[in-house]
């Protein structure tokens, strides 16, 4: 995707040069190459083998229904997380996790104290509309995100006008970091596709206040 082409659409300005995307209340900090295909295809492979996945199930309506995607909770021992009415204890941190964790540290500016990892297996599996404002993450979280695998559309709207939308291309290997207000003015999804796609790793960073 031609990122300029895309900023253009919603009356934005972007330099080529810079990794920084300004939206209306928003600030994100987009690399499509953070990661090469080399370094993309080891890590995929490792957490794929070694995270300790998981389907969580979510009451809607009354009726207990699983997420449509897999997903595992790693970090520092005392930090658990509540999220759509699930409570998460953290797995303690791998050695790969510390090295993703570590790397995106010095783009963030930042120290993370865990991570959520959803694993998409196919074009079936989504996340839908939300922002990521839960109380323990504090005032204007930052939230670091690395993606491996499939490419997948990342769709963000405000929440006051859904028609002012903003699109990437997460593909293998690309880091997104939203910070400053933007889970105050704006929701994020990965919606289905009807494409036949592979498996996609994401990897969601945290600080839990």
């Amino acid at each position: 995707m031609n990122n300029n082409i895309q900023a253009d659409l919603f009356g934005l300005t972007m330099e080529t040069s810079s990794p920084i995307i300004k939206l209306q209340d928003a600030e994100l900090l987009y690399r499509p190459a953070f990661y090469d295909k080399a370094e993309s295809d080891e890590i995929f492979k490792i957490l794929l083998e070694t995270i300790e996945w998981k389907q969580d199930k979510i009451v809607m309506y009354g009726k207990e229904l699983p997420l449509p995607r897999l997903s595992a909770w790693y970090g520092d021992n005392n930090k658990p997380y509540t999220y759509s009415g699930i409570r998460l204890n953290p797995l303690p941190w791998t050695d790969e996790l510390l090295q993703i964790k570590e790397k995106i540290e010095v783009e963030a500016k930042v120290k993370f104290t865990s991570v959520l990892l959803n694993r998409y297996r196919d074009g079936q599996d989504y996340v839908g509309w939300h922002t990521d404002s839960e109380k323990e993450l504090g005032e204007n979280p930052v939230i670091g995100s690395i993606n491996f695998g499939a490419t997948r559309r990342f769709q963000l709207r405000r929440i006051d006008d859904h028609k002012d939308k903003f699109e990437l291309e997460l593909k293998h290997g690309t880091f997104l970091l939203m910070q400053g207000s933007t889970q105050q003015f704006w929701q994020h999804q990965v919606p289905k596709t009807a494409t036949k796609i592979g498996e996609r790793l994401n990897l969601t960073f945290r600080v839990i206040a």
